[in-house]
């Protein structure tokens, strides 16, 4: 059994809950390897994000080869490069928007070709994933508050909550690339689009 993540306010309430799950893992004869668990901790490494007490984060480790990733040479290395990207896109506001000129270069039946609107596409990103941005875990009895906006291309929308310091924090970001005809749209739809998605 592979990514299993329980976490809770209180000590005593979390042992119970772990109590349950593996009790229920032993009924479904589903087993876990010790020597890959982890209880009763602070910070955690999860599905590639970094989990502490009221923040997620993107793992270091995947963040460290971002600063040397050369401008990608081939539509593969523009897919690499994406995969990448579009695994945190989270974390970046506007994304749809900013990789817009990258993902062109992924359609159907067009030519490969690097030029300086894609470069700017991509150092862009590059330096938006070296910002480390952190997102704030989402608390459910507090209230939201959600900013959404669009352009010609994309909507971007970013969900805040004010954290224990008085200051609103983006929670996370949502961003969605136009289709042809909805880039035909008058800009109050494309806004209420926007609305719809976040």
């Amino acid at each position: 059994m592979d990514d299993i993540l329980i976490f809770s306010d209180e000590i005593n309430i979390h042992r119970l809950r772990t109590k349950r799950v593996l009790e229920r893992l032993r009924e479904n004869d589903l087993y876990l390897k010790p020597e890959k668990c982890e209880f009763e901790v602070a910070k955690t490494l999860f599905l590639g994000m970094v989990i502490t007490p009221g923040h997620i984060s993107m793992d270091e480790t995947k963040l460290a080869g971002i600063k040397d990733w050369e401008a990608p040479k081939t539509i593969k290395g523009v897919r690499s490069f994406l995969g990448f990207a579009n695994f945190y896109r989270k974390f970046i506001g506007k994304y749809a928007e900013l990789a817009r000129p990258l993902h062109e270069l992924t359609k159907k039946n067009v030519k490969f070709e690097w030029t300086k609107t894609r470069d700017i596409a991509f150092n862009v990103l590059k330096a938006k994933f070296l910002q480390r941005p952190i997102l704030q875990m989402p608390d459910d009895e507090k209230p939201f508050i959600i900013e959404a906006d669009a352009s010609k291309w994309a909507t971007g929308v970013v969900l805040k909550q004010q954290g224990p310091d008085g200051e609103l924090h983006p929670c996370g970001y949502i961003s969605h690339a136009f289709t042809a005809t909805e880039r035909n749209y008058e800009i109050y739809d494309r806004e209420l689009l926007a609305i719809t998605n976040a």
